[in-house]
């Protein structure tokens, strides 16, 4: 963009709605922030606040196939290990466990860690969870960082291997394109990261028969996708854009599909229903704007 500071701006003249560059382009979005100006504001104290607080979202829905009520509670995108530590991790489980939910689902980037570092105090925050029907999560781009992926001489699947493990005896099923009847009406799937992994979703659908279905995605941009239509999809990922201006919203969200699948209800391929969480944690820098970190808490009627 030429020489001289990044600022918002700036930014913004050169920005296009949808990037193939995600992750560079929220970086860039933080530092266009901050060399404009706003680091007072949106991005100091208040930004800090702003992330540190979280809200309870309530939605319903009717789920086709369902024959009984049904109360999930949906966290997402954690980023334990940088800036969120056991502490934020167990407020939030404790909201969960509040709820009084049937089933509780994990939309992935649990971890903001390099490979190796020590898991136990998220897992033992995490082991907490209770749900008579289950715990159930998916892998994010960062948990892959996290495996060691991106670093050269890791034998990250044995660490991807060896976590998947550790998250199972915290109680917690990782799904990575696989699925399971968790009630004799529901199916649960969860396919593997959409940037980092092979997401197969007919794979993690394979055993519903006529079971309603929820399918768990960290990343939305898996809806266009979809090899046919699907009950509910779960997602994050996107954090709502994480940093949202007034009157502008979010000047990015990390996602091919630019504005799309920013937030709350939206609809992906053959009709389906998704939700999108605007997650609990923060990537880039620990601040958020406009965008309260949020606990989803879903209750899903007989469709």
């Amino acid at each position: 963009m030429g020489d001289g500071p990044l600022t918002l701006a700036r930014y913004l003249a050169g920005m296009s709605t949808a990037s193939p560059s995600p992750h560079l382009t929220r970086r860039r979005l933080l530092r266009g922030l901050l060399g404009g100006g706003l680091a007072a504001g949106a991005l100091g104290g208040a930004g800090w606040a702003q992330a540190a607080r979280f809200g309870t979202v309530r939605e319903s829905r009717r789920l086709p196939g369902l024959q009984a009520p049904l109360r999930v509670a949906f966290l997402t995108d954690l980023h334990y290990g940088l800036y969120v530590f056991a502490g934020r991790v167990r407020a939030w489980v404790d909201a969960a466990n509040a709820a009084r939910p049937d089933l509780i689902l994990l939309g992935g980037d649990f971890l903001d860690t390099r490979a190796g570092a020590d898991p136990a105090p998220l897992l033992t925050e995490l082991a907490r969870l209770r749900a008579p029907l289950g715990v159930y999560g998916v892998w994010g781009n960062h948990d892959y960082g996290s495996f060691g992926q991106e670093e050269v001489g890791q034998d990250w699947p044995a660490h991807r291997q060896n976590l998947t493990a550790a998250f199972a005896r915290a109680g917690i099923a990782v799904l990575r394109n696989t699925g399971q009847a968790v009630r004799p009406d529901l199916w649960v799937g969860g396919v593997d990261d959409f940037i980092c992994g092979q997401p197969d979703a007919a794979a993690a659908l394979s055993g519903a028969g006529e079971r309603a279905t929820l399918l768990l995605s960290h990343n939305p941009d898996l809806l266009p996708e979809l090899p046919g239509p699907v009950g509910l999809v779960l997602c994050g990922h996107t954090h709502g854009g994480q940093i949202r201006l007034p009157l502008l919203g979010a000047p990015v969200v990390p996602s091919r599909y630019g504005q799309r699948y920013a937030m709350g209800w939206v609809t992906g391929a053959y009709g389906t229903p998704a939700y999108v969480s605007r997650g609990l944690g923060t990537s880039g820098l620990p601040f958020r704007n406009l965008c309260e970190p949020e606990l989803t808490l879903l209750t899903l009627l007989p469709g």
